[in-house]
């Protein structure tokens, strides 16, 4: 049975609280990212279906490389088969390539 979008932004909703305790626990720094400022037309962003998380380390340092998201990315996306982390360049073809604060729901073909 397909989702509606209030049933996969509900389901967002309680997976990205998921990912940013994780990083939490870890002794990171997340901050929400100013979504909807900069995003491509037709973003899942403006769906409520995608945020956009700047991770900062104990210290304060942002931490701008995609590689420092891997561990949240890759947890992010053992949550759910809908779950999408941008910052897997190996697996895009599309604009998403090393966007790695970007944690997203698919939805009808968008990441």
């Amino acid at each position: 049975q397909l989702m509606t979008l209030k049933e996969k932004r509900i389901l967002f909703t309680s997976l990205i609280i998921k990912v940013i305790a994780a990083m939490i626990a870890d002794g990171m720094k997340p901050m929400i990212g100013k979504d909807g400022l900069k995003h491509m037309k037709n973003s899942l962003h403006y769906d409520g279906l995608a945020m956009d998380i700047d991770l900062y380390d104990a210290e304060g340092n942002y931490l701008k490389d995609s590689e420092a998201h891997r561990k949240y990315g890759d947890y992010w996306e053992s949550l759910h088969e809908l779950c999408f982390w941008g910052g897997d360049g190996t697996k895009k073809q599309d604009g998403l390539k090393w966007d790695g604060n970007h944690y997203s729901i698919t939805d009808a073909g968008r990441k």
